[in-house]
């Protein structure tokens, strides 16, 4: 906040008024042995033209390197008109829709937003929105667990090749209340969940099968099989999609016969820039049979008493918020400014942009993948297909690489060792429509003088 407008005149009227006698007195309930009590290491206070200063000088000295890291979060190209228009205060201070009457341009935003994720993914229902893909993830399988009637079982399939944060944030959420979550292994040839895999949990009781698509390393899943499998042995089939990639790979609705019963991912690709890791939001979509469970916001159209056309949320009341008991959900943040880039985002692309910026991802990708494994001792080391994402195999530990590609100006990818140890030596690596040849030569030359 680069202005703060209460005077002390302010403070004082808002204390009286609550009949606190000073700031103090509002955090007297902090036991004085929790008190951090003085910061002698803290320096004098600025004014504000010292502290523009001050962080101007910190943001010019901070590297701004090449980028090929992507693990979950992607640099994409974001047209200018996206943020001009997400930074008017009709959006930028719009507070919450509960009342239609005067929240129309908000609600119409959230339901056109909704419109066009449920046309992406092939899906009857969209929510507007959640916190972002790990917790809407988390959503997805208590509401596959809710909505799964033909399971009296609280366990679902999880594939380790799934993202190592969206594993560990379901379990955060979901284990208190007695959610099993049992692991599927990846094809160590392939990269990918063979359906082999699943041989074992044939006629067993699971409430639903997760499937990402691509994986977090990379690769292409074989989703047809693996939704097949799900609805076969009455589980639903829960599909967690990069929204980017669906512009040129089969959307989830129409995976199999029957399509995913539920939809989940981060939107970030959609408009919201890196900045440092956030704020980015999480996108829920489902069959139209599941729409009672599903958390959220949702954005109706209808009309009124003149026949004019109107937005109103719908399904859900207020209570839905503040009444845990009666909630689908306690996780209640809705990313309504980033939701609302998405909406700019994909209105200015349409349908047509939107898949030139996927096939720009891929074309680079692979140009990227193949520029690199030209260097001697550098591999790939899955076979399968990928999307924007691959895993390199190095010569040497990929935190080493890492750290002398940086001094060289590149960041280089995901060191894989952490998370998947089994792998050795191994490198995440992407590439965005936002790199071009010479971006790719630099990498290329960099990594050379490294391994």
């Amino acid at each position: 906040m680069p202005f703060i407008p209460h005077t002390p005149a302010d403070v004082q009227t808002m204390l009286a008024a609550i009949g606190a006698p000073n700031l103090e007195a509002l955090f007297d309930e902090i036991p004085p042995a929790l008190r951090i009590g003085e910061l002698p290491a803290l320096p004098e206070a600025l004014n504000e033209l010292q502290v523009s200063r001050l962080l101007e000088t910190r943001a010019a000295d901070a590297p701004r390197p090449l980028c090929f890291l992507g693990a979950g979060a992607y640099e994409h190209h974001i047209p200018a008109a996206v943020w001009e228009i997400v930074g008017r205060g009709e959006f930028y201070s719009a507070y919450t829709p509960y009342q239609p009457e005067a929240s129309q341009g908000t609600l119409q935003v959230l339901y056109e937003y909704q419109s066009m994720m449920a046309g992406l993914t092939a899906m009857d229902v969209s929510n507007a929105s959640l916190y972002d893909g790990a917790s809407a993830l988390a959503e997805a399988v208590l509401m596959a667990v809710r909505a799964n009637r033909k399971s009296k079982s609280k366990r679902i399939l999880i594939p380790r090749a799934l993202h190592p944060l969206y594993r560990r944030t379901v379990h955060a959420i979901v284990h208190n209340q007695g959610i099993e979550s049992v692991e599927l292994p990846y094809d160590s040839t392939g990269g990918h969940t063979p359906i082999e895999a699943l041989a074992s949990y044939a006629g067993q009781d699971f409430a639903a099968l997760v499937i990402p698509q691509p994986n977090f390393l990379g690769v292409l899943e074989d989703v047809d099989a693996l939704t097949d499998w799900a609805h076969r042995n009455q589980a639903l089939a829960v599909a967690v999609v990069n929204p980017t990639a669906l512009a040129v790979l089969k959307p989830p609705g129409e995976w199999s016969e029957t399509g995913a019963d539920i939809v989940c991912g981060d939107g970030q690709p959609l408009g919201s820039p890196l900045g440092s890791g956030g704020p980015y939001f999480g996108f829920l979509c489902c069959r139209r049979e599941l729409v009672r469970q599903m958390p959220g916001r949702l954005v109706g159209r209808t009309v009124d008493l003149d026949g004019k056309p109107g937005f109103t949320l719908t399904l859900q009341a207020r209570e839905q918020h503040i009444r845990r008991s009666k909630a689908t959900s306690n996780i209640c943040t809705n990313q309504g400014l980033m939701v609302t880039a998405a909406t700019l985002y994909l209105s200015l692309l349409g349908p047509r942009g939107l898949e030139q910026v996927a096939a720009a991802c891929h074309a680079n990708a692979r140009a990227l993948v193949d520029r690199l494994t030209r260097v001697p001792g550098v591999s790939r080391a899955f076979a399968r297909p990928v999307f924007h994402e691959a895993v390199l195999k190095l010569p040497r530990p990929a935190g080493e690489v890492l750290d002398g590609l940086l001094a060289r100006g590149v960041l280089g990818g995901f060191d894989l060792s952490g998370e998947y140890p089994e792998l050795g030596h191994a490198l995440l690596v992407c590439a965005t429509e936002t790199r071009d040849e010479t971006d790719l030569r630099r990498y290329a030359a960099a990594l050379a003088e490294m391994v």
